[in-house]
């Protein structure tokens, strides 16, 4: 499964190099389909799969200062549900929210919530450096690993989620223009900050599970945008992008206890939204 959405990514970001090329298109009706006019907007929710690469997890507070190397995660989709629709459960699947603008013809701005999963693989051994003067702590330390499968040393996630809000810029072009039928490709970048809700054990320390402003990131995005009857849409989306948090609580109480990471991320994005206020008229 992670194959085949690494393929869609791949495939989506490889398809910029393929349309782009196709100039706006009047049908025989007099109107213009093939373009988002200024002040068009749309609105469009929709559910993800991450990957992320290996990370370097440095933890520091009250008696140890460590890194953790190459620690490896994976997102956590929720299983296929009536949660994917529920209103009142419809944030707990990973999930993609977008607002976007048209400032120009086929330029919009693009308010977005990317709702994402990082779990810490737990059945994993890592290389550590650092000091820990907690005795207990210190000796499952090994020839420089640390195990971590038995969840005593370290449980480490942020699914509630990884929280990437960000403003992005988008360029519009369509491929195909039929009546009530259009097929729009996209491609932008964007910037925000990250607010994950962290759920972190660590020393057998009370479970810190909260929100909290962690770091920012940076990404580059591509999507296909198949929109019907002029304002119903259907999307998929490829984004690549780098995150990082030099501020992750780890403790309760507000103690300065805090880890740091940073990690590059893909997501394959798909969904549903509805256009507004599209002008279509010549």
């Amino acid at each position: 499964m992670k194959k085949f959405f690494e393929f869609v990514f791949v495939f989506f970001v490889g398809i910029t190099t393929v349309f782009g090329q196709n100039q706006d298109t009047v049908n025989n009706s007099g109107y213009n389909q093939s373009k988002f006019s200024k002040g068009t907007m749309f609105v469009f929710w929709g559910w993800n799969r991450a990957g992320f690469s290996k990370s370097d997890i440095r933890f520091r507070g009250n008696g140890y200062d460590f890194t953790l190397n190459n620690v490896v995660a994976h997102d956590r989709p929720s299983k296929l549900s009536w949660d994917y629709i529920n209103p009142s459960e419809v944030s707990a699947p990973q999930f993609n929210f977008r607002l976007a603008y048209f400032i120009k013809d086929n330029l919009a701005v693009v308010i977005a919530q990317d709702h994402m999963k990082y779990v810490m693989d737990q059945n994993q051994t890592v290389d550590i450096n650092g000091h820990i003067s907690d005795p207990t702590y210190a000796a499952m330390v090994h020839n420089g690993e640390v195990n971590l499968s038995d969840e005593q040393f370290l449980t480490f996630e942020h699914t509630d989620g990884l929280n990437y809000i960000n403003l992005g810029l988008e360029k519009y072009k369509n491929i195909l223009s039929k009546k009530d039928f259009n097929i729009f490709w996209a491609y932008g970048g964007g910037i925000g900050a990250l607010v994950p809700k962290s759920n972190v054990k660590l020393f057998g320390n009370e479970r810190s599970d909260r929100y909290h402003l962690a770091g920012f990131g940076l990404d580059a995005r591509t999507n296909i945008d198949l929109v019907f009857w002029n304002h119903w849409m259907a999307r998929v989306e490829g984004k690549f992008g780098y995150i990082n948090m030099p501020d992750i609580k780890t403790t309760l109480n507000n103690k300065p206890d805090k880890a740091s990471q940073d990690f590059v991320f893909y997501q394959v994005n798909f969904g549903v939204g509805y256009v507004f206020n599209r002008k279509i008229k010549n």
